[in-house]
């Protein structure tokens, strides 16, 4: 429809204003002042830090994990179905304000990155609240119910009579937490969404152990939580009398006997019964609306837009690449095998290749890890400019659940210093802790690795609290603990080529990642499909390859985040090298990466491109 007619009468009065106009033509948009930026900003900043406050504060858990202690250091806080929906309508008025009242061209450039990742984060998570119930509440690797109890002992901080009174007050109130923990697997229950048969013996193995010792029965060892807690008010300072310290300890015991063990007894007497109910079926597509969840999922890991299949694709073709790396490998230390599964062979059966199974042997292990990252410490003013203030640790995993913990881990230190940074090591089985291993993983755990990019995050003053505090995005956190198992090779390390080989190892380890959850969760494998695969094509044992699909089984996507970060941190690397060429500098690049904190991979691209062109500017000026 032609909108002439309708405006016919105006035509002539149109044409001259149209000529009037091309000799005075109307001044755009005024672009904001440096003031009107830097208030916009700052008013957008402190919202941020309220909104986090607003939150950490209905979390007890949260605010000792950051090493604030209040009024509310005895109490767990609400771990109902009910919170999470209070917590969803907040969401929703906070993004509304955020839309509605910021002025995002007034942002600098900081704090624009800032509202692009809070919005987005805020509408992913909006878009999933519905598959909020996705998910399995307790399982054997997480849970509640393991992770309270490793929470007391190595988060829960006693250092006075308060902070002890404290620590019985949560055992008290465990029983609260534990009815809704139970609650919660209901609410699955009813969707069936019920955990597979063959991980339940595991969940109830960990239950039965915190029950293990006094005052539960009449071993002469302690539990572990009475044993922590009995070793931490003996360390209370000698002004604190003896009769105080029996009596705490009294009221701890009499808290385990009628809190706790009731709480885990009803906790063990459901899960047994839910487990008949429990089918063999491994991947999410069981559940309603599986195959959206599980891309929902996928996204949420690798913060890209790779489909399902185009995942696997990248593991198959890397699989392969890393296979060729390995033969080399197995030619260079002049193995007589015919093939690469026979060099997997050698390397599993090996005596060599493992520590003695024994106290002394974990002993070993602890000892040599240590003396890895001391010297890789050392040099890491050749790679760095930035580096964190906080103290790491290393640290074996607790007896009470090193069966069914992961191989390693890290836990971030407590911003204000007071709890450093923790690399844990699991020693249950020496035998899947390969000493070839040992160099990547430490790598990995913890410098240049995790602790290298988390405390630094926590230290980076200059960014909102979600940022530096919150959530971090899987894809660039793993991504960058895998970058930093291979990029030691370039400066001498790794002398040893089964020391490289082991680097290979867990590499090939995360490329079999993206094609076995895809293959669990997408292709509808069976969980002997998985553990087959990987099987195939590592050097690794069948028990961790057991625990390996194990895992991909309760966390869907997570386990892909590792290469596809990588690839994108080298493709970057690589990128940055052709880019300056001999003007490159590591230092500057991996300060680039790290001091804007954990990032979606597409804003980190983004920011290496903005660096690339400014070392280019401050070339050309030179």
């Amino acid at each position: 429809m032609h909108i002439t007619k309708y405006f016919a009468p105006f035509a002539a009065s149109a044409i001259i204003l149209l000529i009037a106009a091309c000799d005075n033509k109307p001044e755009g948009p005024k672009a904001p002042t440096a003031e009107e930026i830097a208030a916009e900003s700052s008013r957008l900043n402190s919202w941020f830090d309220q909104v986090w406050d607003d939150q950490v504060s209905r979390y007890p858990i949260w605010k000792a994990y950051l090493a604030i202690k209040d009024s509310t250091y005895g109490e767990w806080g609400d771990f109902s179905d009910s919170m999470d929906v209070v917590e969803f309508e907040i969401l929703k008025k906070n993004l509304a304000f955020i839309k509605d009242s910021i002025n995002f061209d007034k942002l600098d450039e900081k704090t624009q990155t800032s509202y692009r990742m809070w919005v987005a984060s805020a509408e992913d998570e909006i878009a999933q609240f519905d598959y909020r119930m996705h998910d399995y509440p307790v399982d054997h690797m997480n849970g509640v119910h393991t992770w309270l109890p490793s929470f007391l002992m190595n988060i829960h901080q006693v250092e006075s009579v308060q902070d002890a009174q404290d620590y019985i007050s949560r055992l008290q109130k465990i029983d609260v937490v534990m009815a809704q923990v139970v609650e919660n697997i209901k609410l699955r229950e009813q969707k069936d969404i019920i955990l597979p048969k063959y991980l339940f013996p595991a969940v109830l193995k960990d239950c039965r152990n915190l029950l293990t010792g006094a005052p539960f029965d009449k071993s002469k060892e302690d539990s572990p939580l009475f044993a922590d807690l009995k070793a931490k008010v003996a360390a209370l300072d000698s002004t604190v009398a003896d009769s105080t310290k029996n009596t705490l300890l009294e009221e701890g015991r009499l808290a385990l006997l009628n809190h706790f063990k009731p709480a885990y007894d009803n906790l063990v007497a459901y899960l047994t019964e839910l487990e008949k109910k429990a089918s063999n079926d491994a991947g999410v597509w069981k559940f309603p609306s599986g195959d959206t969840y599980y891309e929902f999922a996928l996204a949420n890991s690798t913060t890209t837009k790779l489909t399902p299949d185009e995942v696997m694709a990248i593991g198959e073709t890397e699989i392969a690449r890393i296979h060729g790396e390995m033969s080399k490998i197995m030619a260079q230390v002049n193995f007589e095998g015919d093939s690469l599964q026979d060099f997997f062979k050698f390397i599993k059966e090996g005596k060599q290749f493992y520590y003695d199974n024994t106290p002394e042997g974990k002993q070993k292990y602890l000892n040599e890890t240590q003396a890895l990252i001391d010297t890789m410490k050392a040099t890491l003013p050749q790679l760095f400019t930035i580096f964190p203030k906080a103290e790491l640790e290393v640290k074996q995993v607790e007896p009470f659940r090193e069966e069914s913990a992961g191989t390693a881990f890290y836990e971030g230190p407590a911003p204000d210093g007071s709890r450093p940074g923790r690399y844990y090591v699991n020693l249950y089985d020496l035998k899947t802790m390969p000493v070839y291993e040992m160099e990547a993983l430490a790598y990995h755990e913890a410098i240049p690795g995790h602790h290298m990019q988390i405390s630094i995050n926590q230290e980076l003053d200059s960014l909102p609290k979600f940022r530096t505090l919150g959530g971090d995005y899987t894809a660039y956190v793993e991504g960058w603990g895998l970058y930093s198992e291979y990029i030691p090779k370039e400066y001498g390390f790794y002398k040893d080529p089964y020391s490289d080989f082991g680097r290979l190892s867990m590499e090939l380890w995360r490329a079999c990642r993206l094609v076995v959850d895809v293959g669990i969760h997408w292709k509808r494998w069976t969980r002997e499909e998985g553990i087959e695969f990987y099987a195939a094509n590592t050097p690794s044992p069948m028990s961790e390859c057991v625990a390996m699909v194990e895992r991909h089984i309760v966390m869907p996507g997570q386990a892909t985040a590792y290469k596809i970060g990588q690839m994108k941190i080298l493709e970057l690397l690589n990128h940055s090298r052709k880019e300056l060429g001999d003007k490159f500098d590591i230092k500057g690049f991996h300060d680039e990466v790290l001091r804007h904190g954990s990032l979606p991979l597409n804003i980190l691209e983004e920011n290496i491109n903005k660096w690339i062109a400014k070392q280019k500017d401050t070339k050309a000026a030179a």
